[in-house]
C-alpha cells in the first residue's frame, strides 16, 4: 500500500492555514455593506471567512449570498488571522486585541482604544476631518493621521495615500473616478482583511505592502469594470475581483 506523505517543504494547506478572516460589517440600515466586504474578503486569499452580527437583515444576505461563508454569533472560543470592523457603521466593543484589526466608516473613530499589534484605518477625506484632522494636503494628511494614530491610515478618494506612523508613503495612481460609488470602501476593506490574513505579516512595514498590494488590486478591479460597463457599481468592482 502507497501512504502519501507531506513534504516538509511544502506542508499540508488547508483553509486555517490560508488565513482565518472575521468580518464585522452591516446593519439594518446598511445590510448591503456586509454583502459588498465579505464578498471583497472572499477573494482576497483567505482560507476562512467568518461573519458576525447582532443584527437579522445582513446575516440573512450574507448567508443567501455565500454559503461557504460561516456566520457566527459570538467570539467565544474563535480563533482569526484579521478582523475588519464598520463598513455599514457596524460596531462590536468586544475586539480581540492580539490580531491585525481594519477599521472603516464608524470604527474609524473607535481607533485610540484598540493596541492591537497592526491597526489598519481607511477614511475617505471626511472621515480623517470628523476623527480631527485637516486635509488640506492629502499625502501630508496620511501621514499625520498614520503617526497620531499608531496606525497604517488608507486615505481614500483620487490619489490614495497609504502612510505608516513612521513616515512610509505610498500614492495610488491607478485608482479613478470609476470607484466614486457607494459601496466601493466596503469592498476594500474586505480585502485588506482578507490580504492580511492570509499573508500573516509580522510587522507594520509587511502589513504595509500587503495593503498597498490590495489597493492596487482595488484600482485595477475598477478598471476593469470601467472597460466593460459605462456606469460602474460597488458590485461591477467586485464581480471584476474575480480575475484582477
Amino acid at each position: 500500500m502507497v501512504v502519501n506523505r507531506v513534504d516538509q517543504n511544502f506542508p499540508e494547506l488547508n483553509k486555517y492555514r490560508k488565513g482565518v478572516a472575521l468580518i464585522i460589517a452591516g446593519t439594518e440600515e446598511y445590510p448591503g455593506a456586509a454583502v459588498l466586504t465579505v464578498g471583497a474578503a472572499r477573494r482576497g486569499g483567505a482560507g476562512y471567512i467568518k461573519y458576525l452580527s447582532k443584527y437579522l437583515s445582513p446575516r440573512e444576505l450574507v448567508i443567501q449570498n455565500f454559503p461557504d461563508v460561516v456566520p457566527i454569533r459570538s467570539l467565544r472560543n474563535q480563533r482569526f488571522d484579521a478582523i475588519v470592523m464598520g463598513p455599514g457603521n457596524a460596531i462590536f466593543k468586544k475586539i480581540p486585541n492580539n490580531v491585525p484589526i481594519v477599521l472603516d466608516a464608524k470604527a474609524i473613530k473607535e481607533i485610540y482604544r484598540f493596541n492591537n499589534p497592526i491597526k489598519i484605518i481607511t477614511p475617505h477625506t471626511g472621515e480623517a476631518e470628523r476623527l480631527g484632522f485637516k486635509v488640506t494636503n492629502k499625502r501630508t494628511a496620511a501621514i499625520e493621521i498614520a503617526n497620531k494614530t499608531n496606525s497604517i491610515c488608507v486615505l481614500k478618494g483620487h490619489n490614495t495615500c497609504v502612510a505608516t506612523p513612521n513616515g512610509k508613503v505610498w500614492i495610488d495612481k491607478l485608482g479613478g473616478d470609476e470607484l466614486a460609488t457607494a459601496g466601493t470602501g466596503d469592498l476594500l476593506a474586505g480585502l485588506i482583511g482578507s490580504m492580511i490574513a492570509a499573508a500573516k505579516p509580522g510587522d507594520l512595514n509587511s502589513a504595509f505592502k500587503i495593503v498597498c498590494a490590495a489597493v492596487t488590486r482595488h484600482s485595477k478591479a475598477g478598471k476593469a469594470a470601467k472597460r466593460k460597463y459605462k456606469v460602474v457599481t460597488a458590485l461591477d468592482v467586485l464581480e471584476a475581483l474575480k480575475t484582477n
